[in-house]
């Protein structure tokens, strides 16, 4: 299961588990293989991002994604889904609702981020529903031992946010892939959809779930560790005036 992961651009931080930095945002996509499945942790702003991720999957591991979790429903995180064809597609409860009529806003959002229009009218027409979604936490098996944990911990930074948990084995930390629950390269966004007075605590859930050694991987930057998770919440709830 182990692969060259930087030979392809890929971060590697654990056996089988890795993620790209995409070009543009420094959106984070990540992939969890087991014997059986491969999950894939959102899907890029544009249908031809995630056409891209997908080769770039099968490249490294053989096989194709068969499982995808999106964390929110901001475009550069969900807009690439149709790549994935045939994949079990998950979401937090009543993201399905939320992307349900949202082409329009999405398109106007990528287009407002500097994504070419007939690029992102085509990503925003073939907008793909998360077929199962996730009330409190659900563990997917991918064969092997290899399992993830799914966790629905918004509305804070979005409607809809989900974290994935992928358990420590052997050597290997617990790595927690945290959406934009937690941003490293900038400080964290609050737009129109967010719940900033519940942001501090999603946080404190996020910390509970990784637990103190884990790796949290932000939706935007680099890897961080408990102790960055746990400030961050601090000035989230400085700045929102929430204990």
């Amino acid at each position: 299961m182990d692969v060259p992961w930087e030979d392809f651009g890929w971060e590697r931080l654990g056996n089988g588990v890795g993620r790209r930095r995409l070009p543009g945002w420094d959106a984070t996509v990540a992939l969890v293989a087991g014997t059986t499945g491969v999950l894939l942790c959102d899907t890029g702003s544009t249908l031809r991002e995630g056409a891209e991720v997908r080769r770039q999957a099968e490249a490294l591991l053989g096989r194709r994604v068969t499982h995808v979790a999106l964390s929110h429903p901001h475009f550069d995180h969900v807009l690439g889904t149709a790549a994935f064809a045939g994949a079990e597609v998950y979401g937090s409860a009543g993201l399905a609702a939320a992307l349900r009529g949202a082409e329009r806003e999405l398109y106007a959002s990528a287009v407002r981020h500097g994504v070419p229009e007939d690029e992102a009218a085509g990503s925003a027409d073939t907008l793909v529903l998360p077929r199962h979604e996730v009330r409190g936490e659900l563990t997917v098996d991918l064969g092997g031992g290899r399992r993830v944990v799914l966790a629905d911990l918004g509305p804070a930074h979005s409607s809809h946010d989900l974290a994935v948990l992928v358990p420590g084995a052997g050597p290997d930390a617990p790595v927690v892939f945290c959406g934009d629950l937690v941003e490293e390269s900038g400080d964290p966004q609050a737009g129109p959809d967010a719940v900033p007075a519940r942001w501090p605590a999603a946080l404190e859930r996020l910390l509970g779930l990784g637990g103190e050694d884990a790796v949290y991987v932000p939706g935007h930057g680099a890897a961080v560790d408990a102790a960055f998770v746990r400030a961050q919440r601090a000035a989230l709830a400085e700045r929102f005036g929430v204990a």
